[in-house]
């Protein structure tokens, strides 16, 4: 009985001890310190003086992607939303060229994603022509299966791999018809 009391008086003294600790640390979390700065809404690195009418306004305030259905290259109306944005943007931004990329990541042949990443960024192209963006500024390629976003087989990962990137151009590349 007595080794009981003695492990009790010890315990209640490591568990005060242990109270005391925490007491001190919470207090000290409880002190402001005016000279750390609030890093949760902090531009993220690489981004910090973004210009009107770059490239990196266009991808991170507008955005450069539209996704579809498996299978589809009807433009969705959330899509049509991004295709408004992208096109008010770049009436604005009258200097830049646009390669519409298609890509694919559906069940079927080679040549059958390739033809279907081509009418989805075909589908792109005349949403931002219905807008106003003059058609003599844009082309289309449609790269199939070639340029996953990712590799996997669930059907929520393979999604990302079926859209159209709209990529900013200073000049007409090789895949541009007739350049």
């Amino acid at each position: 009985m007595g080794e009981d009391v003695t492990v009790n008086r010890n315990f209640r003294g490591t568990g005060l001890a242990g109270l005391l600790l925490s007491c001190l640390v919470l207090a000290g979390c409880n002190s402001t310190d005016l000279s750390t700065p609030d890093v949760t809404n902090a531009r993220a690195a690489g981004f910090v003086d973004i210009k009107p009418g770059s490239e990196e306004e266009f991808i991170l305030n507008v955005g450069r992607r539209i996704y579809f259905e498996q299978g589809s290259a009807v433009v969705t109306d959330e899509a049509k939303m991004t295709i408004v944005r992208q096109a008010d943007w770049l009436k604005k931004n009258k200097g830049w060229l646009i390669k519409v990329q298609g890509h694919a990541d559906d069940p079927g042949s080679e040549s059958a994603n390739k033809a279907l990443s081509t009418k989805r960024a075909e589908a792109v192209l005349n949403a931002l022509a219905d807008q106003g963006i003059p058609r003599k500024r844009m082309w289309v390629k449609g790269y199939g299966i070639e340029r996953p976003v990712t590799d996997c087989d669930e059907i929520t990962c393979k999604s990302q791999n079926r859209r159209v990137v709209v990529n900013l151009r200073e000049e007409f590349d090789a895949s541009a018809p007739g350049r």
